[in-house]
């Protein structure tokens, strides 16, 4: 899987299972006698993709975890999913080399497919998730100049694709957020959010040149982005990056606009609990990984170690 995908899957909230689970025992109507019937990673995502999951880059990628770890399995048949199971799988993803950041994404999509398996009488029992402690490592975003240059390059491919990146950059919002708004979401120099990854919805007032780009878009239906695909998004986002000279740096992809509006955000003054509203963040760690861009807090420390200066 590509750097874009991985970051399309970014924003993850993990759920909340370090205290564990009970192990409890349950029995399906499924088999004929009552009994659960073995099955496979892939045959419960096949049955139960449609309900846990919306349509959309995140679907896929959950899809591309689950196959994955079907496949170390080698589509092992199971009527309880052990915790043997669940640390082999997680020894086989390190040594394939994935980061702990890129492991509690694919945990999280198998804990969740697991969680409604055993709701619905699929399996007899669930496994101990614990999440990888992951490490802060560098946060990329565009500096003014960067952004002046890439968004040049994409305006010389695409006006519809420029409008889409400056919305993008002024909201924080995610791509599949805006390609999904409709013209009623726009009101009185907000736009609201609705389909968004943790399904609560988020209004955010607009920057002048945000509504300029609206403005544009006026006759377009349903909405100013709807007609985007963003596979097609991307290929030009990495022909105009490659354009601008940023092309050997993996971590601009289209989220990194989300990132840039972020830390304007936090550089600029605004505090912690304001960012996470206006991202949307469900929990103020998500937000935390911004607040070392905060630096103006600090200021005033230096004017108190100035004066033991000799």
């Amino acid at each position: 899987m590509g750097k874009d995908a991985e970051k399309q899957a970014g924003d993850f909230d993990f759920p909340n299972l370090s205290s564990g689970y009970e192990v409890h025992y349950s029995f399906s109507p499924r088999g004929p006698s009552g009994v659960v019937k073995d099955t496979t990673l892939a045959e419960l995502l096949q049955r139960y993709a449609d309900i846990l999951w919306e349509e959309g880059n995140h679907k896929y990628n959950v899809k591309a975890f689950i196959g994955e770890l079907d496949e170390i399995l080698l589509a092992a048949r199971f009527s309880t999913f052990s915790q043997d199971m669940l640390d082999n799988l997680i020894g086989a993803l390190r040594k394939r080399r994935n980061s702990n950041a890129t492991i509690n994404r694919k945990m999280a999509a198998l804990s969740k497919l697991l969680r409604k398996a055993y709701k619905m009488g699929d399996i007899y029992s669930l496994p101990e998730f614990k999440r990888q402690k992951e490490r802060a490592g560098r946060l990329r975003f565009l500096e003014p100049d960067e952004e002046e240059a890439l968004f040049r390059e994409i305006g010389n491919r695409s006006d519809l694709y420029l409008k889409l990146s400056i919305f993008l950059v002024d909201t924080g919002a995610r791509l599949g957020e805006t390609i999904a708004l409709k013209w009623n979401d726009v009101h009185q120099g907000r736009v609201t959010f609705w389909v968004t990854k943790s399904g609560r919805s988020r209004t955010v007032p607009l920057t002048a040149r945000a509504k300029q780009a609206l403005n544009a878009l006026v006759d377009r239906s349903p909405g100013p982005f709807a007609s985007i695909d963003q596979q097609k998004y991307r290929a030009v986002w990495n022909d105009a990056k490659t354009a601008a000279g940023l092309g050997d740096e993996a971590d601009i992809v289209p989220h990194v606009l989300r990132h840039t509006c972020a830390s304007r955000l936090v550089r600029g003054g605004i505090d912690l609990r304001r960012v996470q509203m206006w991202l949307g963040h469900q929990t103020l760690e998500m937000t935390m990984r911004y607040a070392h861009l905060a630096s103006h807090d600090l200021d005033m420390c230096v004017p108190v170690l100035e004066r033991h200066i000799t």
